[in-house]
């Protein structure tokens, strides 16, 4: 399955983004989905992840309450709602699939990957 990060971009802080998760090559409803970000300097860290089929979520303790993820499997796409960005928000976002009913955290536990989308939150 290939996936297609977007919608990334510029925010100030406590603002909004929402990206999107595309996937192509293969129906999304066997796939874990999990998002995952980078900052500068930094290792890669888990942010959310919903089961195949979106009845289960999970979250870093770090966007509880202020992210949501969702999905539809019959546009193939999921989203990641963040409200009240803060400026350690920044980061090149990725989203990834697994071929499993559940999300996991690790990012070594995905199989597919998309190409990031960078998020920039301005103090």
């Amino acid at each position: 399955v290939q996936l297609q990060a977007s919608g990334g971009g510029l925010v100030q802080t406590g603002g909004t983004l929402r990206l999107s998760c595309a996937a192509s090559g293969r129906t999304y409803t066997n796939y874990a989905v999990g998002w995952f970000r980078r900052a500068p300097g930094k290792e890669r860290d888990f942010v959310a992840g919903i089961s195949w089929s979106g009845s289960s979520t999970t979250y870093a303790d770090s966007v509880k309450g202020r992210f949501t993820i969702s999905r539809d499997n019959a546009k193939n796409t999921v989203w990641l709602q963040m409200n009240s960005l803060k400026f350690e928000g920044t980061a090149v976002y990725y989203c990834a699939a697994r071929y499993s009913r559940s999300a996991y955290v690790r990012a070594e536990d995905y199989d597919y990957w998309g190409q990031g989308t960078q998020v920039t939150v301005s103090s």
